[in-house]
């Protein structure tokens, strides 16, 4: 019973972090209209939230095995739950800004150690269903947070998006309070305070770089060029500094486990093909398809439920047969979804998007159950905290630079399609005129008719090459998937004390 509660307490938390990521995004337009803001301002909503959350995740590791990890999870958890308070209550977009800031930072830890604590409280038998509790927070939240927030707008204000925190949050600081049991390394590492610094300003300039990069042409602005040699000048020092200094802060020890170094990068694949592909596939539907927020959220929701069937099944059946062949399930199911998307034209039905959603849904349960198990049955148990907490920041990682690469491919295609169309579209065209016989290219209203009908068709394309592109990924991922060591016996063994 007690662990029941303990792992209740952490998902609740878990869940408020993971919807946060995405259910801001459907407000922006509303908190820009609100705040009396420009598109460029109200967008540091959302990178200052990114940049915190970025700095934050790798250092949580570090906090829990020198504080414990019960005094970290409960102040990030209170911590999370009075910046969304801070946030709801902005009177102006600088408060907003800085609450957003303060909520990224002190959520940053909650979803790997939440990981890592259910690791310690189950038994070897146990883990697979524990991953897959663990899964439910980190992959549900996502896929109901544009729905949920916009509902929250449309139905009350854009306030509320960060309201629902809350309640999620006062029982999670309480749960963990009273059920919870305080554990630390009996030796924890000393802080490097320079690794953690050049660390932080890399990933910093990434995350400034991947999300300006877009609004200001890239490489043509100075900005994005000085992010761009921050990031590789704090990258090297990294790097150097990494496998130079005994005891760093990041141990590159670590990744001398098999399971966790090819972990890590198929879990930066999964943030890719999985959380990359969400946003794309909201906005093609809302902007394209015309739907509205509650009705993508509709259509969305065998995403969802595929996620949640796919992780109960797979967190039972996990030890029966080789893990491997789960994580190659997930990544075929997920190759087909994706495959689904990239055919879908401008009249496509709402069944052919719940389908996809749903092989989508059943596929990224079925990798992320038994990655992580594989990815921690093997880590030593003194790395548990640390490895917890750099396996989660590179899905993160690969989500940014999937979103962000995949906007820039599809601005790009979208020009160059619309560049080709737009050739056909003129007077001594015979086909033109047997399929639009009433176009009258005297007409202004009917030129810009058919304008935006290329435009529309244009986009559609960029959005069917773009998610060949994802399932390309998707592909490659699988033999590498071979490379990882089932896990065989009790592998996971306690690594704290009690205080």
């Amino acid at each position: 019973m007690r662990r029941l509660l303990i792992t209740g307490s952490a998902m609740l938390a878990t869940m408020a972090v993971a919807v946060d990521t995405t259910i801001a995004n459907v407000a922006l337009p509303q908190i820009q209209a609100g705040m009396s803001a420009s598109r460029e301002q109200v967008v540091w909503v959302l990178t200052s939230y990114l940049i915190a959350s970025a700095i934050a995740t790798p250092l949580s590791g570090w906090l829990a095995s020198r504080y414990g990890r019960k005094m970290v999870m409960v102040a990030s958890a209170a911590g999370f739950t009075i910046a969304s308070a801070g946030c709801g209550l902005a009177n102006s977009l600088t408060m907003l800004v800085v609450a957003r800031f303060l909520q990224g930072a002190c959520g940053a830890g909650l979803i790997p150690l939440s990981q890592a604590m259910l690791i310690d409280i189950n038994p070897p038998e146990r883990l697979g269903r524990a991953m897959a509790i663990y899964g439910v927070g980190t992959m549900f939240g996502p896929l109901i947070g544009p729905t949920l927030g916009g509902w929250l707008t449309d139905s009350f204000s854009w306030r509320w998006v960060f309201f629902v925190n809350l309640p999620l949050g006062v029982l999670s600081v309480t749960g963990m309070m009273l059920f919870m049991r305080n554990r630390r390394e009996v030796a924890p590492a000393r802080f490097d305070r320079f690794g953690f610094i050049s660390l932080s300003v890399f990933l910093a300039a990434l995350q400034l770089m991947l999300d300006r990069g877009q609004q200001l042409d890239w490489f043509d602005s100075t900005e994005v060029r000085i992010e761009a040699a921050v990031m590789a000048l704090a990258g090297y020092q990294t790097m150097v500094h990494m496998f130079t200094t005994p005891d760093g802060f990041i141990r590159p020890r670590m990744f001398r486990d098999r399971n966790f170094g090819v972990g890590c990068m198929l879990s930066a694949a999964i943030g890719i093909i999985s959380f990359a592909a969400i946003p794309m596939v909201t906005v093609m539907m809302e902007q394209l398809l015309g739907y509205s927020a509650m009705q993508t959220g509709m259509v969305s929701s065998p995403r969802g439920i595929g996620t949640l069937v796919s992780m109960m099944v797979v967190g039972r059946m996990i030890g029966r047969f080789d893990t491997r062949v789960f994580l190659i399930m997930g990544l075929t199911l997920t190759t087909i979804g994706l495959g689904m998307l990239a055919h879908l034209n401008l009249m496509t039905g709402q069944s052919s998007l719940l389908i996809a959603g749903a092989f989508q849904g059943l596929g990224s349960g079925l990798m992320m159950v038994p990655l992580s198990s594989m990815v921690f049955a093997t880590l030593a148990p003194g790395y548990r905290n640390e490895g917890a907490a750099l396996y989660a920041l590179t899905r993160n990682i690969g989500a940014s630079l999937g979103i962000s690469y995949l906007q820039t491919v599809t601005f790009h295609n979208t020009a160059h399609v619309q560049a080709r169309l737009v050739e056909a579209v003129r007077p001594d065209n015979p086909m033109l005129g047997f399929a639009m016989p009433a176009l009258d290219f005297a007409s202004p209203e009917r030129l810009a008719m058919m304008s935006g009908a290329i435009m529309r068709q244009a986009l559609m394309v960029a959005y069917s090459d773009s998610f060949w592109l994802l399932s390309l990924v998707a592909v490659a991922m699988m033999p590498v998937a071979l490379l990882m060591r089932p896990p065989r016996g009790a592998l996971i063994e306690p690594i704290a004390v009690m205080e």
